[in-house]
C-alpha cells in the first residue's frame, strides 16, 4: 500500500492511526533517507498514546524508551552504528524481548542481527511531499487511513 503524506501533520496523523491498531508487542522497521519523516511518524504514534514530552530522534543515544499508560514503546535509531555487532553491546535482544512496540530507524544498519519485523514502513521524499509504503506482510492491520 502506498500513502501520500502532504506534510508533517499528515505523517503524525498516520502515526496516530497506526498506534490504535498495533498489538501490545511488535517490531516495526522505519526506512527512508534523512529527513523523510521517520521520527515525525514516531512522534504522532507516541502523542496518540498519550506521551506529552519531547520526541527526538535517538541518533546519538541509539535508543529512547517511553511508557504511556501500560504500553512500552522503544525507539531505536541505528544510523550511527559502525558495525551491526554493536547491537549485542547495547542489549538488543533484551529490548526486543520486552512486551513493547519497538520501532527501529535505519534497520539496514543492523542487518544480520535483527529478527524479521512485523511491519515495514518506508518513507520517501517526492518533491515537497512524502510517500509512505506500508508492508504489513507479517502483521494483520485494518486499512490505514489518514
Amino acid at each position: 500500500m502506498l500513502i501520500k503524506l502532504i506534510n508533517a501533520e499528515a505523517t503524525e496523523a498516520f502515526g496516530a492511526e497506526l498506534s490504535r491498531q498495533l498489538p501490545q508487542k511488535c517490531l516495526i522497521f522505519l526506512k527512508g533517507q534523512l529527513g523523510a519523516g521517520k521520527t515525525t511518524l514516531v512522534r504522532g504514534l507516541l502523542r496518540a498514546l498519550g506521551h506529552q514530552g519531547a520526541v527526538k530522534s535517538p541518533t546519538y543515544t541509539i535508543v529512547e524508551e517511553y511508557m504511556s499508560g501500560s504500553r512500552a514503546i522503544i525507539h531505536f535509531d541505528l544510523y550511527r552504528l559502525s558495525d551491526p555487532e554493536e547491537l549485542e553491546w547495547i542489549g538488543i535482544d533484551d529490548y526486543l524481548a520486552q512486551d513493547a512496540v519497538c520501532l527501529i530507524e535505519w534497520p539496514e544498519m543492523g542487518e544480520g542481527f535483527l529478527p524479521e519485523p512485523d511491519l515495514v514502513l518506508t518513507l520517501s521524499v517526492v518533491g515537497q511531499e512524502r510517500s509512505l509504503k506500508v508492508d504489513t506482510s507479517n502483521l494483520s492491520l485494518k486499512k490505514l487511513f489518514i
